[in-house]
This record gives C-alpha cells, sequence and structure tokens, in this order.
C-alpha cells in the first residue's frame, strides 16, 4: 500500500470538508473532556476518602439537661457517668482498638461553636450547658467503629454515639452521583460524535464517488479505498482527545491545584501526577470509537 498516496487522499477529504472536520475535532474534545471529568472526579473521590476516612473518629455525646431520651432524662451527665465512660474506653476490652481519646466539656465545645458560628444570632441564644460534651474517639482501624457504638449505646449519661464515616459516606455518595451523572453526559456526547464521525465520512466518500469508482474499476481493494477514510476519522478524534486531554491536566493544574487547594486546604487533592493517567485512556477511547465509526461508515457507503 502506498503510504504518500493514502495520506494525499486523507488530506484532500481534509481540505474537501473542513467545516464537518472542525465540528468532529469540537463535538470529540467535549466529550472526551466529560469523560476527563468524570474519572478525575473518581480519583478525587478516592484521595478524599482515603484522607478522611483515615481521620474520621466516633463521637460519644453525652446527656445535657434538655435531653429527654431514655438515657437522660433531662439531667445533665454527671462525674459519676462521665468517669464511667472514660474507664470503659481505657479498659483492657476497648483499648486494643483505640488509637487516642480526647474530652470536650461544656465550655470547650462553646468555645469551639462560637468559631464555627461566628456573626450568627444563634451565637447569641446558645449557652454552653446546652452543648454536649462529647468524648472524640479515633480508632486504630475506623471500620470497627461498631464497637464503640455497641458498648456505650444505651448506658447511662450517654445521649447518642456517632460515627464521622457515616455521614462522608453521604457525601461521598453526592459525589459519585455527580460523576456518573458526568459519565452519562459523557456517553450521550460520544455517540454524538460516533454519529457525526460517520456522517463526516459519508460526505466525504460522496465528495470523491468517482475517485473510488476509478479505483474499483483499476482493481484496488476494500482495504486500500477504506484506509483513508478510516484515517480522516481517527485523526480528527485523535485532535480532540489531545485537545481533552490537555484541558483534563489543565483542570487539575490550575482549578484543583492550584485554586482549591489553596483556598480550600481542608482535604486532600489530587495532583497532576496523578492526573497524568487520564490522556492515555481519552486518546485510546477517541481512537478506538472513531475508528469503529469510520469503518462502519465506509463501509456501509460501499456496499450502495
Amino acid at each position: 500500500m502506498r503510504v504518500g498516496l493514502v495520506l494525499g487522499e486523507v488530506w484532500n477529504g481534509f481540505r474537501r470538508n473542513l467545516s464537518v472536520v472542525i465540528s468532529v475535532v469540537l463535538v470529540t474534545f467535549v466529550s472526551l473532556t466529560f469523560v476527563g471529568a468524570a474519572i478525575l472526579m473518581q480519583l478525587q473521590i478516592q484521595q478524599m476518602k482515603t484522607f478522611w476516612f483515615d481521620r474520621a473518629q466516633v463521637a460519644v455525646y453525652l446527656c445535657t439537661d434538655y435531653d429527654q431520651s431514655a438515657t437522660c432524662s433531662g439531667t445533665d451527665a454527671g462525674e459519676e457517668e462521665i468517669a464511667a465512660v472514660q474507664a470503659a474506653l481505657d479498659s483492657d476490652t476497648l483499648a486494643p482498638y483505640i488509637e487516642d481519646t480526647f474530652f470536650v466539656d461544656h465550655e470547650q465545645a462553646y468555645e469551639e461553636f462560637t468559631k464555627q458560628f461566628e456573626g450568627n444570632p444563634i451565637v447569641e441564644i446558645t449557652r454552653p450547658e446546652q452543648l454536649n460534651q462529647t468524648f472524640w474517639i479515633k480508632l486504630k482501624d475506623p471500620s470497627r467503629s461498631d464497637i464503640i457504638q455497641e458498648t456505650f449505646a444505651g448506658i447511662p449519661g450517654v445521649q447518642s454515639v456517632s460515627d464521622q464515616r457515616s455521614l462522608l459516606d453521604r457525601i461521598f455518595l453526592f459525589l459519585g452521583v455527580a460523576s456518573y451523572t458526568a459519565i452519562a453526559i459523557a456517553g450521550l456526547m460520544l455517540i454524538a460524535a460516533m454519529l457525526l464521525i460517520s456522517t463526516t465520512i459519508r460526505l466525504s466518500a460522496y465528495s470523491r464517488r468517482r475517485e473510488i469508482g476509478i479505483m474499483r474499476l483499476v482493481g484496488a481493494s476494500n482495504r486500500f479505498i477504506q484506509t483513508p477514510f478510516i484515517l480522516e476519522g481517527i485523526i480528527a478524534a485523535l485532535i480532540g482527545a489531545v485537545l481533552a486531554s490537555a484541558a483534563s491536566v489543565a483542570i487539575v493544574k490550575f482549578f484543583v491545584q492550584g485554586f482549591l487547594a489553596q483556598e480550600v486546604p481542608f482535604t486532600s487533592y489530587i495532583t497532576v501526577e496523578q492526573s497524568l493517567v487520564v490522556p492515555p485512556i481519552l486518546v485510546l477511547v477517541g481512537v478506538v470509537l472513531s475508528a469503529i465509526a469510520a469503518k462502519i461508515a465506509i463501509t456501509r457507503y460501499l456496499r450502495v
């Protein structure tokens, strides 16, 4: 197969259908950018899970004078009940599972409350004794929080036991839904890109119908005739995939690391190095789908 002749036919196809080729590049770019965003979001979710789940703590909230639950009955947890909880945490049963604990009394809880809600009118109507005294427990294995919950559930002086992991799960569920939504949109855009590639190939083949007829008369094989058209689709999609790859890495460099990591530094973010796994995936997806769309389109055209 003469490479120069094939590449010449590819160039002619681009030149004759330049506007449509640009449309293919743009649609592929947008669709694969959505794919890249979905992959980056999944990487970020995993990064945040690793960061937060390792730091997740279990909170044992003690009763206040305003609690009417069965274990409280409107009575603030006294020194004996606090000492009983501390003794249980220090016992041989729980000690092997606990890495660290610290106790927050009413005044400490109120101080933290005023910092979090500074400027909010609720601070003016809240008193320290309304806030729960709390034992914060960091486990060696955060997944074993059920041991703490079973130990302190229903004992006098304890209002409730809360595992931060359950709250984080809800946040990550929301982020996961957003990621899957991006994947769904990307899927629709990829279908649109494949249809546009198919249309481009048909237009290109129609504009060169006389050349195709001549090649058939001189005995050119279907493979030789099809190759330039398939390459047209692959090259157009490849350009879009490269642009989408650059956009994905740029999102991490300038938005994630350049903005979020500076303005919202309370969590861990994916790095530019981690985002480099995305470009090969986008290029592979773009090339494979475009090759399939172009192959189907030109094969159907030649059969007509």
